[in-house]
């Protein structure tokens, strides 16, 4: 298992802080949607739960539903956008093994076409 990340040292506690830069596509009290900063494909979003949380577990329950309830509808907005959207994959990394990267949780929401 990787090293305990606080909200201290996190690249996206950094940015919910407007401490580092981001291209914000939604924020309310307890997420913050934003374009990935190494999309898939154009329109890949991360919806983020402002509270840090560095795994699945870690996450407040009542808070994970609202990050899923954002993600079905940024994935509705991808699909009635200019972005090419024929369908929309949700990922969430939650562990080392499972490869995540920045340990604070967060929800891919990449739009999908043909091919």
């Amino acid at each position: 298992m990787a090293a305990e990340v606080t909200g201290a040292d996190c690249e996206f506690c950094d940015i919910i802080a407007g401490r580092g830069p981001a291209s914000v596509v939604h924020s309310d009290e307890s997420v913050l949607v934003l374009l990935d900063i190494r999309p898939l494909n154009t329109g890949h979003l991360l919806v983020i739960p402002r509270a840090h949380a560095s795994y699945l577990a870690d996450l407040d329950p009542a808070v994970g539903g609202h990050v899923f309830a954002v993600a079905q509808r940024m994935a509705a907005a991808l699909r009635r956008s200019g972005v090419p959207c024929e369908g929309v994959n949700l990922f969430l990394a939650d562990g080392e093994a499972a490869f995540q990267e920045v340990f604070h949780v967060h929800l891919h929401v990449i739009p999908r076409t043909a091919g």
